[in-house]
C-alpha cells in the first residue's frame, strides 16, 4: 500500500513535497556521478590534457586538443624534439596550434624524397612509443612492437633476454631502445634488440616517424640556450640584422664571406666540434694527411692499429679517410678524437681536422640536394611548387605539413586510440604480472562458498534452537563491527606466521570467513521464514540436514546474494591485509598489483585503474539487483 494515496496526491502541498523530494533526489546522484564522469574522463587523459578538470574529454570534441595530443605521442612527450623538428617556439604542446593549409605539393617532393633515399636509421625516430611525462601508458607501437615479440617466443622471456641481450624482468617491462643520435655523447649500442626494433620501424609508415632536425637543434637547443629566445640578442652580439629566427641557418661548411662574423664562425666550430654527434660530421679528402698524422701520433707503430682494429695495413697512408663513421668501436672512439681534437701527450701537439675541411651531411641537406637536382632552379622550384623561397637555405622538410595531413586523415583512429591506451595499459599490466586475475579469481571464489556455508550454518542454529545465550551471541558478534580490521592485522598476522600459512589463500580466506554482521542478518531472515515448514518437514522424516539444504538455503536466496555479494566485496577490495599476509608476488592479488601500478603512473593510467577495478563489483551487483532488492522487500512483507 501506498504511503500517500492518489486521492492525496492531488494536493498543492503534497505535489511540491513530492517535486521537492525528486529534486534532491536528482541532486544527489548528480553529486555522485559527477565525480564519477570526471574520473572517466581523467582515465583518458595524458600529460598535455591532465590540468583540463572537463567532464567531456576535449579530444573528443576539438580537433586543436587532439592535434595536441597528436603531436604529444608523435613526439613521444619530447617537448624539445617537437621545437627543433618543426622549428616552434612553444612552451608547451597545449601552446600548439593547428598549421595553416599544408603546402601539399611541397609535401609531396618530401614524400617522394623519403621514398628514394635511403636514410640511416640515426636519423629518424619513431612515435608512439614512449612517454616521458604520461608514466604508465603503452602507445601504440610499443604494444605491437611487445607483442611481436611475444609471439615470436612464445611468451617465453627468459629466452627473449638471451636471445636480444637484455634484462627485462617482466613483459610489462620491455621498453623500446634508444633512437635518434643528435649529441656528440648520444651511442647506439650494436645488440639484437636494436636490430629486431630498427626492423620494426623499417616496416612503419613515414608519418609515424619524424626526421632529426639539425637546422633546428642548432637554432633551438645551441644558440637559443647560448644567446636567449630573442632574436635582437643574437644580432647584438653577432653583429648581425636578423629579423627573425627564420633566417638563422645552420651552414654546411664554416660560414665564410664578407657577410659572416667571427662570432657566427665561433659558434659553428664549438658546435661541430664539442655538440654535434660525429656521425652527422664528414671531413674533405683534403684532411686525409692531417688523419693519418693524428693516427701515427696515437699508435706509433702500424702493427698496433691492426691490432686494435683488427686490420691489415701495412703503412698509415693506406687507411682511408673515413666516410660513414662507424656507430661504435675504436674507430669510432678515434673519429671522435680527430673531429675534437686530441692532445698528443708526449709532444703536447693537438691533432684534429681544419676547420674549413669540416663538412656537415644533415637531411636537410639532402633534402635541398633533392631538389635542386629535380628542379635545377630556385625559380623553377617556386614555379613548380607555388612557394616562394628567396634561398636554398630557407628550405626545411616539411614535417609538420606531412604530419598534419596524416593526422586529419587518422582522426578516427587517434581519438580511439587516446581514449583506450591507458585501460589497455591497465590490462596489459595486470596480465603481464604474476598471477593477479587467478589469484584474485580463486580467492573471491573459495571466500564466497565457505561464507555461504559457515555463516548460514551459524545463522540456523541460532534461529533454529534458538539457546538460551542467543543474544549473548549475537552481542559478542556485532561488538566484532566495533572494532575496524586493521586492527586486528598484526594479531592475525603473527597468528597465521605461527601456523606457518602465510603466502597461502588459508591465508587470505580463514580469517574472513566467519562475519558476525553476516551471522547476524542471516539469523533475521531465518527467524522470518514459518516454523511450519518445518514442522511439516519433521513429520515427512526430514533430516536436519536436508532441512538446512532444501528449505532454508532454498528459501534464502536474497538474503544469500547479499552475504555473497559483501563476501566478494570484501575479497576483491582486499588490499592491506593481502599485501600483509602474502608478500610473495606470486601470491599477490589483483589489488596490491593495481596499487603498485599507481605507484609509478600518471594520473590518466590511475583513474583507469581506478574504474577497471570497479567494474566487476558494479556488474555483480547489476545482474544480483532483484535478488538484493527481494531480500529487502520480502521480509518487510513478512
Amino acid at each position: 500500500m501506498a504511503i500517500i494515496s492518489p486521492i492525496g496526491r492531488r494536493a498543492l502541498r503534497l505535489r511540491l513535497l513530492i517535486a521537492t523530494i525528486y529534486v534532491l533526489l536528482v541532486l544527489g546522484a548528480v553529486t555522485m556521478l559527477y565525480p564519477f564522469g570526471l574520473m572517466i574522463a581523467g582515465s583518458t587523459k595524458s600529460a598535455v590534457d591532465t590540468p583540463d578538470p572537463k567532464l567531456i574529454p576535449p579530444f573528443l570534441v576539438n580537433e586543436t586538443a587532439l592535434y595536441q595530443k597528436f603531436v604529444e605521442g608523435l613526439f613521444n612527450e619530447s617537448l624539445d624534439a617537437l621545437r627543433t623538428t618543426y622549428n616552434l617556439q612553444v612552451r608547451s604542446f597545449a601552446n600548439v596550434e593547428l598549421p595553416p593549409s599544408p603546402r601539399e605539393k611541397l609535401v609531396q617532393t618530401w614524400r617522394d624524397f623519403l621514398q628514394q633515399s635511403v636514410l640511416p636509421r640515426e636519423s629518424y625516430v619513431l612515435g608512439f612509443v614512449n612517454t616521458i611525462q604520461s608514466q604508465g601508458v603503452l602507445p601504440h607501437h610499443l604494444r605491437a612492437f611487445k607483442n611481436q615479440l611475444e609471439r615470436e617466443y612464445q611468451g617465453d622471456l627468459h629466452e627473449m633476454n638471451r636471445a636480444l641481450g637484455t634484462v627485462f624482468n617482466a613483459w610489462y617491462n620491455v621498453r623500446t631502445p634508444y633512437q635518434g643520435i643528435l649529441l656528440i655523447s648520444d651511442r647506439m649500442p650494436v645488440i639484437p634488440l636494436y636490430e629486431r626494433y630498427f626492423a620494426y620501424v623499417a616496416r612503419q609508415p613515414w608519418h609515424d616517424r619524424y626526421v632529426l632536425n639539425l637546422d633546428g637543434f642548432y637554432k633551438i637547443q645551441f644558440l637559443q640556450n647560448r644567446y636567449g629566445r630573442t632574436i635582437e640578442n643574437y644580432n647584438q652580439t653577432h653583429g648581425t640584422r636578423h629579423a627573425s629566427w627564420n633566417t638563422v641557418y645552420l651552414d654546411r661548411t664554416l660560414p665564410t664571406g664578407p657577410d659572416r662574423t667571427e662570432a657566427e664562425r665561433r659558434d659553428w666550430i664549438e658546435f661541430v666540434r664539442g655538440v654535434l654527434n660525429a656521425f652527422w660530421i664528414r671531413a674533405a679528402p683534403e684532411a686525409t694527411p692531417a688523419y693519418h698524422a693524428f693516427l701515427r701520433a696515437k699508435y706509433g707503430d702500424i702493427a698496433v692499429l691492426n691490432r686494435n682494429y683488427g686490420t691489415a695495413y701495412r703503412s698509415f697512408e693506406e687507411i682511408p679517410l673515413i666516410v660513414v663513421p662507424p656507430s661504435d668501436g675504436i674507430a669510432r672512439s678515434d673519429w671522435d678524437s680527430f673531429i675534437a681534437g686530441w692532445k698528443d701527450p708526449d709532444t703536447g701537439q693537438i691533432h684534429q681536422v681544419a676547420a674549413e675541411h669540416l663538412r656537415i651531411d644533415s637531411i636537410e641537406f639532402r633534402y635541398r640536394d633533392f631538389l635542386q637536382q629535380r628542379y635545377g632552379s630556385l625559380t623553377a622550384l617556386n614555379a613548380a611548387l607555388g612557394t616562394r623561397f628567396a634561398d636554398w637555405m630557407e628550405i626545411q622538410p616539411p614535417q609538420q605539413d606531412f604530419h598534419y595531413m596524416a593526422f586529419r586523415e587518422n582522426q578516427g583512429w587517434l581519438r580511439w586510440e587516446f581514449a583506450t591506451r591507458n585501460y589497455i595499459s591497465v590490462f596489459d599490466y595486470v596480465v603481464r604480472h604474476g598471477r593477479a586475475l587467478v589469484n584474485t579469481a580463486i580467492y573471491c571464489g573459495l571466500l564466497i562458498a565457505l561464507s555461504l556455508l559457515v555463516n548460514p550454518l551459524a545463522a540456523y542454529a541460532l534461529s533454529r534452537y534458538r539457546p538460551p545465550s542467543t543474544y549473548k551471541v549475537l552481542l559478542f558478534l556485532m561488538l566484532t563491527m566495533a572494532f575496524p580490521p586493521i586492527v586486528t592485522q598484526i594479531p592475525v598476522f603473527l597468528m597465521l606466521r605461527g601456523f606457518d600459512l602465510l603466502n597461502t589463500f588459508w591465508a587470505l580466506i580463514l580469517p574472513g570467513v566467519a562475519n558476525g554482521y553476516s551471522i547476524f542478518l542471516l539469523k533475521g531472515f531465518f527467524d522470518s521464514l514459518p516454523r511450519e515448514l518445518y514442522e511439516s518437514a519433521q513429520i515427512d522424516g526430514a533430516s536436519e540436514f536436508r532441512m538446512f539444504w532444501q528449505l532454508t538455503m532454498s528459501l534464502s536466496k536474497p538474503i544469500l546474494a547479499v552475504i555473497a555479494l559483501n563476501a566478494f566485496t570484501a575479497a576483491y577490495s582486499n588490499f592491506m591485509y593481502a599485501l600483509l599476509i602474502c608478500q610473495d608476488h606470486r601470491m599477490w592479488t589483483l589489488m596490491p598489483w593495481l596499487y603498485q601500478l599507481q605507484q609509478a603512473s600518471s594520473q590518466g593510467v590511475v583513474f583507469a585503474s581506478l574504474i577497471v577495478a570497479s567494474v566487476p563489483t558494479l556488474l555483480l551487483f547489476i545482474f544480483c539487483q532483484r535478488i538484493i532488492m527481494r531480500g529487502i522487500v520480502v521480509p518487510v512483507e513478512k
